[in-house]
């Protein structure tokens, strides 16, 4: 198995990778034009991320490291091979992320804190790391429980991790994705042509498509949605224009403000 420190660096090296190829992308093919202020909204969102995680660093790091250290869950009991209980920690976890995101649009004291991710107008591979730091909170704590729950250990997190991120970045991303390979793709992960739809204004569509790394949650749970012509999606939330919504000072209050 991989050593955890290695995985910390390939974790952020294929993230940071990822970022910078489709921030490339972005601009030569993107599926909404006419975008004007792509650094600024970026460093923004990347404010509230690098924000995120020193927060998540202080508050979090020794617990998750405690809480995998002893494994007493699922996985643990079944004594499979290594590699093949590091398959299923990746699904199982995967699941409880499906879950979760569903919980942040239908309750509504989680929804208040996920609706700064949602309130980007100007969606591209950088909100997949634009949140809410209570968000964070809130998310990192009920992790603390499934993780023994499960039995999964830090490597497996963090494979997890390695893995999740950079589909997060792609299925956030502006990139004008061909249908035919949309559709091939999303057979297996959450692809632009679906996460587009989760991101609308209209509800009925924002209340759908909740995977992170496997599509085949909204499939098995009758939340997937697509739309024909996804270009004619509105992005971002009622009343939250970009212009005034993206600076980080102005995203830490939107869950306070009056709706």
């Amino acid at each position: 198995m991989i050593a955890t420190s290695d995985l910390t660096t390939y974790r952020t090296l294929i993230a940071a990778c990822s970022l910078a190829v489709l921030w490339v992308l972005e601009g030569i093919a993107p599926m909404y034009s006419g975008r004007k202020r792509r650094l600024t909204h970026n460093l923004n969102n990347l404010g509230m991320m690098a924000l995120n995680a020193v927060l998540g660093a202080l508050l979090f790091s020794a617990l998750t490291v405690a809480v995998t250290r002893y494994r007493f869950g699922l996985l643990h009991w079944l004594n499979w091979s290594s590699w093949a209980e590091t398959v299923l920690a990746v699904v199982l976890f995967d699941a409880w992320q499906y879950l979760w995101h569903l919980l942040n649009h239908q309750i509504d004291f989680l929804s208040r804190f996920h609706s700064v991710h949602h309130a980007d107008a100007e969606m591209d591979a950088s909100t997949a790391m634009r949140f809410h730091p209570a968000e964070i909170i809130l998310s990192s704590a009920a992790r603390l429980v499934v993780l023994p729950i499960l039995g999964m250990s830090l490597t497996q997190l963090l494979i997890y991790e390695t893995l999740v991120l950079p589909v997060l970045l792609f299925h956030h991303s502006n990139v004008r994705i061909p249908a035919k390979l949309d559709r091939a793709l999303r057979m297996i992960i959450p692809t632009p042509w679906m996460h587009w739809v989760h991101h609308s204004q209209l509800p009925a569509e924002r209340n759908s498509n909740y995977s992170s790394l496997l599509s085949v949650w909204d499939r098995i749970f009758g939340t997937f949605r697509l739309s024909s012509q996804p270009e004619r999606i509105k992005l971002g939330l009622p009343n939250y224009p970009e212009t005034e919504w993206r600076r980080v000072d102005r995203m830490l209050v939107v869950p306070f403000r009056s709706r």
